[in-house]
C-alpha cells in the first residue's frame, strides 16, 4: 500500500476513534461547540495535508488535539487583541458579555476541576432539561458516541432527517440559552441522571449490537459507554441506578469477544464459548448489582430498569453452560420489568423468557400480540423472533417469509447473512 494512502487511513481512523474526545475537550476550552467542531475540522484538513508528507505521528489522537488547540489559542488571541482595540476606541470590550475572565485564561489554565472528563460534561450539557428528551438522546450519541445521523437514525427507528433536524436545534438552543458546559451539582445533577443514563446505555447497545455496516460489534462504543458508566458511580456513589448501570454494562461486556467467531460471524448467547466471558467483568458487575441493591435499600427505593436488567444478565452469568440458565428466574424479572417499565421491546424479550420455559407457542401468542399492536413492525428482531418459534413449531413457509422481512428491515450486514441463511 503506498504511503500516502496509508497516511490518509491513518487520518480517518484517528478521526472516527477521537473525534468525541477531541470535540470535547476543546468545547471545554472555548466554551462553544460549533466553534469546537470548526477547530476539530481544521485539525483535520491539517492532518491530510501533513500527515502524507511528513508521516503518521506516533500518537495521532494527541497530534490532532494539539493542532486544534494551537487553532483554538490563535483564535482566543484575535479575539483578545480586536476586543482590546474596541477598548482603545472607547467601544463596548467583546468580553463584556463573558464571564469577565481574560479569554487567554481559558488557555493557560489546564487544571482540571473535581470531575475530570470531558465527555462527561458534554453528556450532561447535552443533556440540559431545555432539550427535549429525544434531543439530548441524538444530541450526546452524536457528540459523545461518536455515531453519524444515519446510525441514530437506526437505532431510533426513525427518520434521518428527523435526526439531523434534532441535533442542529439543540446545538442552536444550547447557544441561545448559554447553557455552560460542566458537570452540574445538587439537585440539579439529579434531575439530569435519567436522560444521561440512558444515553450511556444507547452509546453501549450501538456498540453491542451495531445498527449498520458489516461489523456485528463495535467493542470500542461498548468500552467508552462503560467507562463513563464507571465515571458516573464515582460521581454519584448514591445513585442506585448509576450502580445498576454499571452492572447491567459490565456483564453484558462480559460477553463481547464471545458473540463472534474467528471469522468476525455472529455468535448467539446459547453457542458462545463461555470460556471467552470475561471474568473480571462479570465481578465487576455482580460487585455494581450489590451495591445498586444496597443503595436501594437504604435510600427505600425500588430497583430501577437498569438494575433490573442487570439482575436479569447476572442470571446468565452465574450459567456455566446455556442449559444451566434459570430461564423462570428470568422470566420473573421480566414480568416485574414490563409491569414497572412497560415498552414493546421488553414485552419482547419477555416473550423469549416465556418461550423458554413454556414452550414457543406461548411466546408466539405473545409476540403475535406485539405484532398487531403495531408497536415494532419495522423492528428486525420482533420478526427475527416470530420466524425462530415459527421454525420450532414447523411452519416452515410461515418462518421463511419472517426471517426474510427480519433480514430486509436490519442494516447491519453480518446480522442479514444469518437472517438470510435461517430463511434458507
Amino acid at each position: 500500500m503506498p504511503g500516502a494512502e496509508r497516511a490518509r487511513r491513518a487520518v480517518e481512523a484517528a478521526w472516527r476513534i477521537e473525534w468525541p474526545r477531541l470535540v470535547a475537550g476543546l468545547t471545554r476550552l472555548v466554551g462553544d461547540i460549533a466553534t469546537a467542531e470548526e477547530l476539530a475540522q481544521d485539525a483535520l484538513v491539517a492532518a491530510l495535508e501533513q500527515w502524507p508528507r511528513d508521516g503518521v505521528p506516533p500518537n495521532p489522537g494527541g497530534w490532532l488535539m494539539l493542532t486544534a488547540k494551537h487553532r483554538a489559542v490563535d483564535r482566543i488571541r484575535r479575539d483578545v487583541n480586536f476586543a482590546r482595540k474596541l477598548e482603545l476606541l472607547g467601544r463596548e470590550t467583546l468580553t463584556a458579555e463573558q464571564s469577565g475572565d481574560d479569554p487567554a485564561h481559558l488557555v493557560a489554565d489546564e487544571a482540571e476541576p473535581a470531575i475530570a472528563d470531558d465527555l462527561l460534561r458534554m453528556i450532561f450539557t447535552a443533556c440540559h432539561p431545555v432539550l427535549s428528551p429525544p434531543a439530548r438522546a441524538a444530541l450526546t450519541l452524536r457528540m459523545v458516541g461518536g455515531l453519524t445521523t444515519t446510525e441514530i437514525a437506526r437505532a431510533y427507528l426513525v427518520p434521518e432527517s428527523t435526526v439531523a433536524q434534532r441535533i442542529v436545534r439543540a446545538k442552536r438552543a444550547i447557544a441561545a440559552k448559554r447553557i455552560p458546559y460542566e458537570v452540574p451539582e445538587g439537585a440539579e445533577l439529579t434531575a439530569r441522571l435519567d436522560s444521561v443514563l440512558e444515553v450511556i446505555y444507547l452509546i453501549f447497545n450501538e456498540g453491542y449490537t451495531a445498527t449498520a455496516g458489516d461489523r456485528w460489534v463495535r467493542a470500542e462504543l461498548c468500552e467508552e459507554a462503560l467507562r463513563l458508566a464507571r465515571i458516573l458511580t464515582g460521581l454519584l456513589p448514591e445513585e442506585p441506578e448509576a450502580h445498576g448501570l454499571a452492572a447491567l454494562l459490565e456483564l453484558q461486556a462480559s460477553r463481547l469477544r464471545a458473540r463472534s467467531d474467528s471469522g468476525s460471524g455472529l455468535v448467539l448467547l446459547p453457542d458462545q464459548d463461555r470460556s471467552r466471558w470475561n471474568r473480571l467483568y462479570i465481578s465487576r458487575g455482580f460487585a455494581a448489582l450489590a451495591r445498586a441493591h444496597t443503595v436501594s435499600r437504604t435510600r427505600d427505593r425500588e430497583p430501577g430498569r437498569y438494575a433490573l436488567q442487570a439482575a436479569i444478565a447476572a442470571v446468565h452469568a452465574m450459567a456455566l453452560t446455556a442449559e444451566d440458565t434459570d430461564w423462570r428466574r428470568i422470566a420473573g424479572l421480566y414480568a416485574i420489568l414490563a409491569q414497572r417499565f412497560p415498552s414493546p421491546v421488553v414485552e419482547l424479550n419477555r416473550a423469549v423468557a416465556v418461550t423458554m420455559v413454556h414452550g414457543p407457542a406461548a411466546g408466539l401468542e405473545l409476540i403475535d400480540a406485539i405484532a398487531e399492536s403495531g408497536a415494532l413492525t419495522e423492528y428486525h428482531l420482533l420478526h427475527a423472533v416470530r420466524g425462530d418459534l415459527l421454525a420450532r413449531l414447523g411452519r416452515a413457509a410461515e418462518a421463511q417469509a419472517a426471517f426474510r422481512r427480519a433480514a430486509e428491515l436490519t442494516a447491519n450486514e453480518t446480522e442479514r447473512e444469518l437472517l438470510l441463511g435461517r430463511a434458507r
